[in-house]
């Protein structure tokens, strides 16, 4: 999917509102892999502005998580960019966000395996010209289900 801009990427997160709010009783784990400057925290701003989310919507480089409740969904925003080994993710006790039925987006999760769960959904952003390029991947059976009744099935 192409994204030509910043509102092309932030609507792109608005579309993926639904498969959040049909996941809000089960939890669901996503991924948002990237360069820097993809556009994960975009996509996260989009979502989030889709869920009702008035507030700011900032990257969480430097505090590992920023927690949202909207809509009476508890959403987990990660970035673990600046992990230098990935016991970190254990040591910070983040283990415990993904066992709810809370919805944890997560950027930089490579940088925390093993121990950051799989994803359920895998979007990878990347740059390309001026505005980005988006797949999005159903890693579990929760992922397809999620995926099967969504516009983003295509991609």
């Amino acid at each position: 999917m192409e994204l030509p801009d910043e509102a092309a990427t932030e609507a792109f997160g608005a579309a993926l509102a639904p498969l959040v709010q049909a996941a809000a009783d089960s939890g669901l784990v996503i991924w948002l892999s990237g360069d820097l400057g993809a556009g994960k925290t975009t996509t996260t701003r989009g979502l989030l502005r889709a869920l009702g989310h008035t507030g700011s919507v900032k990257s969480p480089t430097y505090s590992l998580l920023e927690p949202y409740v909207v809509s009476r969904i508890a959403l987990y925003h990660f970035d673990f960019y600046r992990f230098n080994h990935p016991d970190e993710f254990l040591e910070a006790g983040l283990d415990e966000y993904f066992s709810g039925a809370g919805i944890c987006l997560v950027e930089w999760a490579d940088k925390a395996l093993p121990y950051v769960p799989q994803p359920d959904i895998d979007i990878q952003l990347r740059v390309a010209g001026s505005g980005r390029v988006a797949s999005v991947q159903a890693c579990s059976e929760r992922g397809r289900a999620c995926l099967s009744h969504s516009a983003l099935r295509r991609t």
